[in-house]
């Protein structure tokens, strides 16, 4: 692979689910550095019609760390991408969002998965989009959408943020493969399936791939950042699409895990896996940048984690992560290993109370301290991890002989050594922002600072990132 000697500046903006930043990213020869402009929460609102996010709040925050961004890179930004957390949208009609976006956690969407499973069994659905059973999904959350009917456009949120960007009505394909309503072979929107759901096929835009430009940005947006013309790329808008290109994966016998809020757990495939047993396993196909598929599933991630120390502070506690953690660590008792998939856990809110609850169905000694449930949530959700590995590797008939961790989780290093223990593959934890890697390394790849496939971008992470690395013990 040829690399040029050219530095290039571009933007990423990562809006996850609990919090959102902007990173300016450096991409050249053998060069890749990221440095964060602007951090901010990404909190639900409860409204008296259910729960919200505010892209409006986000919004500004990405213009303001924009406006930072440009301001503190001399040689100027050339590109920006936005990525983000999937499945949820805005409803627009006449270029102007309608209501508030619902959050994928409200309960409103039990009445859709009824609705579409009516028409279309679930098993037949799963053979059309290939994605796992989540009660979120798009399709199901259009489907309990009273405003559906009246709308003249659907935008998942990193398409609504482009729009506010560059005034262009486009959907990018892999955050498109989280909806339920894209043919898993085609890659194309299925339209008979839009039309057994009742759903109209002029609600969606036409899609676009990963390198693809999305246009410059608009004047009005222009002057609020101080960059005119200023070029919008599209990456895998789907977060977790952005951070498998993060993950330094040198082998075929490597599985991801994407652990933030979720916990992506999967593979790195040529084709989809659509058997019955995929199926059962709750097995997801989602699309990749470059036209591959990432079959994973998702697992109850660090919510757990974020949500009980929420608990303990609204109680009164000031509990901080990385002093729970130490005292989890110096647990010697066995604590219980909980289903960490339990539906109770979905919702905000009293989520130890939830934990002790759940053991006490089980028949399992509920943690008596702080740190026992601490202890707890991290072996529970590193049992889970382990499975859903073991499942991964017979359902693709691929050996994992090496696991890598990256995001948030990849910093938690008593969960990354319960993984490899618990799973009995060694752990390659990091980069933390692997999801703004894979970000910027797209755009460095159409702006020309780094060229050649996913591959030789991974390496490039290998060579200027040090992860960290966890033998399993007995």
């Amino acid at each position: 692979m040829t690399l040029p000697s050219k530095r290039h500046s571009v933007a990423a903006i990562d809006l996850g689910a609990s919090s959102g930043r902007v990173m300016v990213g450096e991409v050249g020869a053998d060069h890749l550095e990221l440095r964060a402009v602007a951090r901010f929460a990404n909190e639900p609102v409860r409204a008296s019609d259910g729960l919200h996010w505010d892209p409006l709040e986000l919004y500004r925050h990405a213009l303001s760390g924009l406006w930072t961004a440009a301001s503190s890179s001399p040689d100027g930004l050339e590109s920006v991408a936005v990525d983000s957390w999937a499945v949820d949208y805005a409803l627009m009609r006449a270029d102007r969002m309608m209501g508030v976006p619902f959050h994928y956690r409200d309960e409103r969407t039990a009445a859709g998965v009824e609705r579409i499973h009516a028409r279309v069994p679930f098993a037949e659905l799963y053979a059309r989009n290939g994605l796992q059973f989540l009660p979120f999904n798009t399709i199901y959350q259009l489907a309990a959408d009273g405003l559906a009917d009246e709308a003249e456009r659907m935008l998942l949120i990193p398409d609504l943020i482009g729009y506010w960007l560059t005034g262009q009505l486009v959907t990018e394909r892999t955050n498109a493969s989280t909806t339920g309503l894209l043919d898993v072979r085609t890659g194309e929107w299925d339209a008979e399936l839009m039309e057994r759901v009742g759903l109209r096929r002029s609600l969606f835009t036409d899609l676009i791939d990963p390198g693809a430009t999305i246009g410059a940005v608009t004047a009005e947006v222009a002057e609020q950042i101080g960059v005119p013309g200023l070029t919008v790329t599209a990456v895998g808008s789907h977060d977790t699409a952005s951070a498998v290109v993060g993950v330094p994966m040198q082998s075929d016998d490597a599985a991801y895990i994407s652990c933030g809020t979720w916990g992506l757990v999967g593979l790195e495939l040529d084709a989809p896996v659509l058997t019955d047993e995929a199926r059962d396993a709750n097995f997801t196909n989602e699309g990749g940048v470059d036209g591959r598929t990432r079959f994973l599933t998702n697992v109850m991630g660090t919510w757990l984690i974020s949500e009980t120390l929420r608990e303990w502070e609204r109680a009164g506690f000031n509990v901080s992560l990385p002093d729970i953690l130490a005292a989890a660590a110096g647990v010697t008792t066995d604590v219980a290993v909980f289903d960490v998939q339990d539906p109770r856990f979905l919702p905000p809110g009293a989520m130890p109370d939830r934990i002790a609850e759940l053991c006490d169905e089980q028949g399992l000694r509920a943690p008596a301290t702080k740190a026992e449930l601490m202890r707890s949530i991290v072996e529970s959700l590193a049992y889970a991890f382990g499975s859903a590995l073991d499942t991964a590797e017979r359902l693709a008939g691929r050996p994992i002989r090496i696991v890598h961790v990256v995001g948030g989780g990849s910093l938690n290093r008593l969960l990354c050594q319960a993984i490899a223990d618990r799973s009995g593959r060694p752990v390659l934890a990091g980069p933390v922002e692997a999801t703004a890697l894979g970000n910027v390394l797209i755009q460095g790849r159409t702006l020309g600072a780094v060229s050649g496939s996913l591959e030789d971008l991974r390496a490039i992470i290998a060579r200027t990132h040090d992860l960290a690395r966890y033998e399993p013990r007995a």
